[in-house]
Parts: structure tokens; sequence; C-alpha cells
């Protein structure tokens, strides 16, 4: 973290394994806190998140730019049942 920079204190609510698993690793010293813990995860997500549209965006432009209305519309009708014609799956 930035010294000085400003922070708000926020409440999460986490499913009882996980914290119990983040508290492990401040116990371990693997990170100092479990806020800590949780910041470097946000940031972590959102680094993930910016070069993954980061990615799609190189896609797109080597591809020939976004989706034109007509395109987007097929994508819907693909990826909707109907489109798709999808039978439906037999039991295993």
């Amino acid at each position: 973290m930035v010294v000085g920079m400003a922070t708000a204190k926020v409440t999460i609510t986490l499913p009882d394994f996980q914290l119990q698993e983040i508290r492990k690793r401040v116990a371990a010293r693997e990170s100092l806190s479990v806020s800590g813990f949780i910041q470097q995860s946000v940031q972590k997500s959102l680094d993930n998140a910016a070069e993954f549209r980061a990615m799609v965006e190189r896609g797109l432009n080597e591809t020939g730019g976004p989706p034109t209305p007509r395109e987007r519309a097929w994508v819907k009708r693909m990826l909707s049942a109907k489109g798709r014609k999808a039978k439906p799956r037999k039991a295993a």
C-alpha cells in the first residue's frame, strides 16, 4: 500500500472456510493482516480484469474492430438455446 493513500473501512461477508484460510496465511506470515490479504486480492482481481479487457481490445483491433450490431445480434441468437437449436441431452 502507498503511504498516505486514502482508505475506507468496509464490512464484507466471507464464508467461514475462506476466513480460516486467510487467518492461516496471516499466521504463517504470508500476509501482514486479514485486511492486507483482502486488499492484495482485490488489487490482483482488478489487475486481472484490466489485463483481460486489454487482451480483448487487442484481439478486436486485430480482427477488424468491435462487432457490428448485426454481428452482435447473430452472437446473441447463437448463444440462446433457440438459436443453436439445442437438442436435449440424454442422461448418461
